[in-house]
């Protein structure tokens, strides 16, 4: 075990004492969210990440103190935040259907556990991917909470960290439908236009153009239940607030029906997630930016069944929410809003 694995699980140690047990590699614990500080929440996670994931330590400093600046991001506020489903039942539901693990083809074509590679089955093999996305939203482990209160900077670092990078929204949109095809950003509808007008040309071109091909992760039309979609605000939640609002999420992948053609969950429901949307061919993710370009927000959140606030299929792109570049200080964090990311592989 490394020094800051054996820190890790010292404190691990000290959190049984508090009701907080820390969780099995590779998957949740078999219990409900234990009470507990956020730092003590986060000390556990960064320990199962690190198991999981196979970071080293210094991995795990960097996003340990991406986490300690924010002073918000985790699974949600512990002290306001009831989860509909713990992770005995995630672990029950999984088993049921027989989920398999994460360690298979798509773990050596990616380079780690759960991860999918992002293709076009009609024209190319797995093996043809340039590029994997998360099964699961952060942390990308099956039955654990994801992680909220993040921004989109703060997502762009923590999958830098990782070892992987922020997904651009083609590919997210591609690993929804179940096709990941070329890229088709209006970059001739944006040239030299402020951010917010350059979103709502695009955007309109695009869903226009994807309208008559909609699908949702689990087939072509939309279903109540099947996704992470009918949990509850908290009493008293308006716009958000971190006092106010739990992030009253489900475990990742509590829901096997819920995945995309290509073994992607919770594409729909349980949290939001930041992605990038480039506005020039220099901001593409996918193509090795580091600069990046604005917010995106993507996939529907945990109260779907009873407030379909927006459209959420696959290839549907928001409005300019929130909006701000990628890389921004102040770009947006909310209670369910999350994140997952993409790794390059095989070269560009």
């Amino acid at each position: 075990m490394t020094g800051l694995g054996r820190r890790l699980a010292a404190l691990a140690a000290c959190l049984l004492l508090l009701g907080a047990a820390p969780r099995r590699a590779d998957e949740a614990a078999a219990d409900a969210a234990p009470p507990g500080t956020l730092q003590q929440h986060n000390a556990a996670l960064l320990q199962r990440l690190q198991q999981v994931h196979g970071l080293d330590d210094a991995a795990v400093q960097r996003i340990a103190a991406i986490f300690a600046r924010s002073g918000f991001i985790g699974q949600g506020n512990p002290q306001v935040s009831r989860h509909p489903m713990n992770g005995a039942q995630c672990l029950a539901a999984r088993a049921a259907a027989a989920v398999p693990k994460g360690d298979g083809v798509s773990a050596r074509l990616c380079g780690g556990p759960h991860m999918a590679p992002l293709y076009d089955p009609q024209t190319q093999r797995a093996e043809d991917a340039r590029a994997c996305i998360d099964q699961y939203e952060f942390p990308d482990i099956p039955c654990e909470y994801p992680v909220v209160w993040v921004r989109a900077r703060e997502a762009a670092q923590i999958c830098a960290a990782m070892g992987k990078r922020l997904c651009d929204a083609h590919e997210w949109e591609g690993a929804c439908q179940g096709r990941v095809l070329a890229p088709d950003y209006r970059f001739d509808l944006m040239r030299e236009l402020p951010a917010g007008v350059a979103v709502s040309r695009q955007r309109e071109a695009h869903n226009q153009a994807r309208g008559d091909d909609k699908r949702w992760s689990y087939g072509p039309a939309y279903r109540s239940g099947v996704c992470a979609t009918g949990s509850q605000k908290t009493p008293g939640c308006a716009g958000g607030g971190w006092s106010a609002c739990g992030s009253n999420t489900y475990p990742v992948g509590a829901f096997p029906g819920c995945r995309s053609p290509l073994d992607v969950y919770d594409l729909n429901g349980n949290a939001a997630e930041h992605m990038n949307l480039p506005l020039t061919p220099s901001q593409m993710a996918s193509r090795g930016s580091t600069e990046l370009g604005v917010t995106e927000m993507k996939g529907s959140w945990f109260v779907f069944d009873a407030y379909r606030a927006h459209e959420d299929w696959c290839r549907w792109r928001a409005p300019y929410w929130h909006g701000s570049r990628v890389l921004d200080p102040a770009s947006h964090a909310n209670y369910h809003l999350g994140f997952r990311c993409c790794r390059t592989i095989g070269g560009r």
